[in-house]
């Protein structure tokens, strides 16, 4: 087999290949095996048809088609691995010339990595935001943990915002109530926004035995989306009681004896989730500067593929769940389609270059991942998925995902090498050290990707 490589542009090439006939005998042999197994022909066993008897019946034609269609993908491969090309996707493979017993010629198209030179980074600056735990912030995190220790008691007047009302709801949409339609006994906080739109105004002002009729557009159910008449019943009305900020709410609410130790320990928990946020905004900000020093030619198939990708998990997954479609979503999100068009492309763009830009420094600073790292990441991606670590491996397992948290875990790595060498200060103007950021303990910080990580990943063809 010969084979030569014509670049087209940077990111795609054409391969040419010659193989001589004789390299197709092992794959004529296993098309005759085949088609014996497939037909049948009077007077010969099943199997032990002669080739003559085939080439007569069906067609030498039939034959050759079998044995390339078996032998292409060996011989594309072998002209790749011989070119130390590394290639993205499927190729587009086109017979040049199929002479019986003479050669096989074919091209094949197929877009590649771009080759990339990464410059000396070690002069990035970013500047991130200073950790600051004001007061305010803390009086805030106390607050919260106290809303969580309320109680409620039963009140005889009319239903207040704030207020914990039991209601029975009945939805029709032209008239008829919906099988799914009907709700008792729903606890709903007056204000809280986690019902129907306009809910809060019906029930405000109205007592235990009450009830109000108010329209709202649908968000789930078989009516999603259309505009349902709705009637609420008010069966009880109960108002919130916050325990006082003392120390015995201290000694309920958490291991602490005093309101002053619980308050200094929400301190240093804000602190450590503001440290948190910080190296995950200076990795996001160090990364766009590293974007900045590099020249990625994109290739457009695998970023028409991977808009696609983007479009179709936002439609089909995540906005499924919510019950929306990609109009409605848009509409919330004040965006025209061309916006919308924009923006994903944009980012799959940017996703696209910072793997292929992070692939690189992992072969340029020969970065390998060893088993206690990817178990690592594998256990804070189960956590983020929502599943058990075993339920999530061995889904990775089945899918044969492991190389791709493989290559995360990697580019985390390399990530990791750039803003070692990284000025980063904050809005103070204090250097930042983000290794001794990372001794703290941010375990109440979300187990959320690293830029690296979150980077749609792609396999390669």
């Amino acid at each position: 087999m010969k084979s030569a490589v014509e670049t087209l542009n940077p990111t795609r090439v054409r391969l040419t290949v010659e193989v001589p006939f004789e390299e197709l005998k092992d794959s004529l042999d296993a098309a005759y095996k085949k088609i014996n197994q497939q037909v049948t022909v009077k007077g010969f066993r099943k199997g032990k048809i002669p080739a003559r008897v085939i080439d007569q019946r069906f067609g030498r034609g039939a034959v050759l088609e079998e044995a390339v269609n078996d032998a292409l993908p060996k011989f594309y491969t072998d002209a790749v691995n011989e070119a130390e090309l590394s290639v993205l996707g499927q190729p587009e493979v086109d017979i040049t010339e199929l002479k019986d017993g003479e050669t096989l010629n074919f091209t094949a198209e197929v877009d590649i990595r771009p080759s990339i030179e990464i410059p000396d980074f070690s002069g990035i600056e970013v500047e991130v935001d200073a950790v600051e735990v004001t007061d305010e912030d803390v009086d805030k995190a106390v607050e919260e943990l106290r809303e969580r220790f309320a109680s409620t008691a039963p009140v005889e007047r009319a239903a207040e915002d704030g207020d914990v009302v039991t209601i029975d709801l009945q939805a029709k949409v032209d008239g008829e109530v919906l099988e799914d339609g009907v709700a008792d006994g729903v606890s709903y906080t007056i204000g809280s926004g986690e019902l129907l739109e306009g809910i809060d105004d019906a029930v405000k002002g109205v007592e235990a035995g009450g009830e109000a009729t108010f329209t709202s557009e649908l968000k789930g159910g078989s009516a999603a989306g259309k505009e349902a008449e709705v009637t609420v019943k008010v069966t009880q009305v109960a108002k919130r009681e916050l325990p006082e900020l003392d120390d015995e709410f201290a000694q309920l609410a958490s291991e602490f004896d005093t309101i002053e130790e619980l308050r200094a320990d929400s301190r240093k928990r804000l602190e450590n989730m503001k440290q948190y946020d910080q190296a995950t905004q200076a990795q996001e900000r160090v990364l766009e500067k590293l974007l900045e020093l590099v020249e990625v030619p994109v290739p457009e198939k695998l970023l028409e593929d991977e808009v696609n990708t983007r479009k179709h998990n936002l439609e089909h997954h995540q906005l499924g769940q919510m019950g929306l479609d990609l109009a409605k979503y848009l509409e919330i999100q004040g965006k025209s389609e061309e916006e919308f068009d924009a923006e994903t492309k944009e980012a799959a763009v940017k996703g696209i270059k910072t793997q292929f830009v992070l692939d690189e420094l992992v072969k340029q600073e020969k970065l390998n991942v060893n088993q206690e790292e990817l178990t690592e990441h594998l256990m804070r991606r189960a956590a983020s998925s929502g599943m058990s670590p075993d339920q999530f491996a061995q889904a990775v397992v089945e899918g044969g995902q492991v190389p791709l948290l493989v290559g995360e875990v990697a580019r985390g790595k390399a990530l990791a090498v750039v803003v070692e060498k990284a000025t980063v200060k904050d809005t103070n103007g204090e250097i930042i050290d983000l290794d001794d950021e990372e001794d703290e303990d941010t375990t109440e910080a979300s187990a959320e990707e690293t830029p690296a990580e979150s980077a749609e990943e792609k396999t390669e063809g």
